[in-house]
């Protein structure tokens, strides 16, 4: 069985939605993104060494992980002590599926041959003190029901 786990330090990134500009009397649409998906898909080759591309269906677990803002924390005396009114869930920007979009179109061609044979996937936001994401990604073994 193909199993791999990719851990990417850095604040998650979301998928942003493609822009528009006129060009003369053309539209064009451009990325701006471009330069974070480079980054990314160089930390992902520095973590692939040896691994083949997944061909067949894949399960993938993903954690995305964000730090807290200053505001969940007291101030003073209670400075780095969580307020009880913390949230415990990461429930704001970025969306969940915009993250994903993002991580599985990065991953195409490196990890697996097109995100269409993900078949399984959780995925949550989370909080930590050091942000990252950490994908573990397996090839499903195939069996006729």
């Amino acid at each position: 069985m193909n199993m791999l786990t990719l851990k990417i330090p850095g604040k998650p990134i979301a998928k942003k939605r493609p822009r528009f500009a006129r060009r003369g009397k053309f539209t064009v649409t451009y990325n701006d993104q471009e330069t974070e998906e480079g980054r990314f898909i160089l930390e992902v080759k520095q973590q692939l060494d040896g691994h083949t591309l997944m061909t067949g269906p894949i399960r993938m677990v993903v954690n995305f992980y964000f730090q807290r803002p200053k505001s969940h924390f007291g101030a003073g005396r209670n400075a780095g002590k969580l307020k009880p009114s913390a949230p415990a869930y990461h429930i704001c920007k970025p969306d969940l599926d915009n993250l994903l979009k993002f991580l599985k179109d990065c991953l195409n061609n490196f990890v697996w041959k097109d995100d269409s044979q993900v078949l399984e996937l959780t995925a949550m936001k989370r909080y930590s003190a050091t942000e990252k994401t950490i994908a573990y990604i397996n090839e499903i073994q195939e069996t006729n029901p």
